[in-house]
């Protein structure tokens, strides 16, 4: 169908004066230069939108001997290229911590309109396996990201159990890198991010198994999560041995073809058996990206340990009317009862995933200062804030020096790339 509307293209000689005697002679209003003799016609008599084509006015302005040639304008039809369109996964409008009319959200969709959406980063999820022919994962699954440690094998399907007790991982995986626009499911924060998933959990964990899931691919793999650690029962105190020492030591230094592995860690739930943070060596490793949880409501929830190791907090699950995170489920379904810390390290690895597409040449430290400076403590309730000498707000723990900086990850869509040095 064609829609005529009241405007017209002419190419007109004489120049923008004589250009401007004939719109006035014959009740048109030029509205300018289209470029060189070419102008811009409109006539408020005529209908602004019209199935019928307007041909008196044209015959009065063909008349015109400075009129070389003329075209009633129709309005065509056009769509915005943007890479970005509002995703129409089923489950999308429900995932609250995502987007939506409360602050309490990530702004992911502030990200999302730039472009930037996790494409050509690579995650890997270290756990008790991915569910690789999910569907919802299935076209993003990337098989140079993936292993099974358990098993020595390539691999790295879950084992299946009657009580669907090796979800873990698929759950995790689903948060990063959960396809958009498939009918399926939601959508994870990097959408068109490569996930992988290396199968360790499921078995007897050595200092060799950890290690081994570490250094998987480095070259490959730019951002490994982890949402396990040891016991959060408040009187274990343990860490990485002599080789997942060693495996960080590698990551940070010959990662990512120098620039260094990004190595997220839940922070863990240990909240109510008084557990801290301070004392899992892997959270309190100057090489891991520690995050803990906050609520859909901005609460400390009951399982958040108070360390000063916590760099970051992302959403989670909460209280008993608080929503909890909606992703990928094990037996190809969906769930939204996805909880705890477990929950949040993988949030926080699918923002750093749209931070490195927008800017590839970040160290692992660049995206830990970046974490720093681009969280915020709006939208978490809590009434111990404090300043710290740079001006940082922070929470002062258990009476020592060190500030942690406990904030939501708000704004790492806003990093401007910086220059290949």
């Amino acid at each position: 169908m064609t829609i005529y509307t009241n405007t017209w293209a002419l190419h007109v000689s004489g120049g923008q004066q004589e250009a401007d005697r004939i719109a006035a002679t014959h009740g048109f209003i030029n509205l300018g230069k289209i470029f060189d003799d070419y102008y811009h016609f409109r006539h408020q008599g005529v209908v602004k939108r019209s199935l019928t084509q307007q041909s008196y006015h044209a015959q009065k302005l063909k008349r015109e001997p400075q009129v070389k040639w003329l075209e009633q304008q129709v309005a065509k039809r056009r769509k915005k290229r943007d890479i970005y369109s509002e995703p129409n996964d089923p489950k999308y409008s429900q995932q609250w911590y995502l987007h939506g009319s409360s602050h309490y959200h990530l702004k992911v969709e502030d990200a999302w309109n730039q472009g930037y959406t996790g494409k050509g980063v690579v995650v890997s999820i270290l756990d008790d396996g991915i569910e690789r022919n999910h569907p919802d994962l299935v076209h993003n699954y990337d098989p140079d990201a993936s292993y099974d440690v358990n098993n020595s094998d390539p691999d790295p399907q879950p084992r299946y159990t009657q009580l669907n007790d090796n979800r873990h991982g698929t759950r995790c995986a689903g948060e990063v890198a959960a396809s958009a626009n498939n009918g399926i499911c939601g959508v994870g924060v990097a959408y068109n991010a490569r996930i992988g998933g290396v199968r360790m959990l499921d078995g007897e964990v050595t200092d060799a198994v950890e290690a081994k899931s570490l250094s998987m691919n480095p070259q490959h793999i730019d951002v490994y999560s982890a949402s396990w650690g040891p016991e959060d029962d408040g009187k274990t105190v343990d860490g990485p041995a002599k080789l997942a020492q060693e495996a960080f030591f590698k990551g940070i230094s010959e990662g990512r073809r120098g620039l260094g592995s990004i190595f997220v860690w839940a922070s863990g739930n240990g909240g109510r058996e008084r557990d801290s943070c301070n004392c899992d060596g892997y959270t309190n490793s100057i090489y891991t990206l520690s995050i803990s949880s906050t609520t859909q409501n901005g609460n400390v929830p009951w399982y958040s340990e108070a360390c000063s190791s916590t760099l970051a907090t992302t959403y989670s699950s909460g209280g008993q009317y608080e929503k909890q995170i909606i992703t990928t489920d094990l037996r190809q379904k969906c769930t939204d009862s996805h909880t705890g810390t477990s929950a949040s390290a993988p949030l926080a690895a699918g923002i750093i995933a749209l931070a490195l597409e927008a800017n590839k040449n970040l160290t692992w430290r660049d995206m830990q200062h970046l974490v720093v400076r681009t969280s915020k403590p709006s939208h978490l309730s809590t009434n111990d804030w404090l300043t710290n000498g740079v001006g940082r707000k922070g929470n002062n723990i258990q009476n020592i020096n060190f500030l942690k900086i406990k904030f939501i990850i708000l704004a790492l869509y806003l990093f401007s790339p910086r220059p290949p040095s």
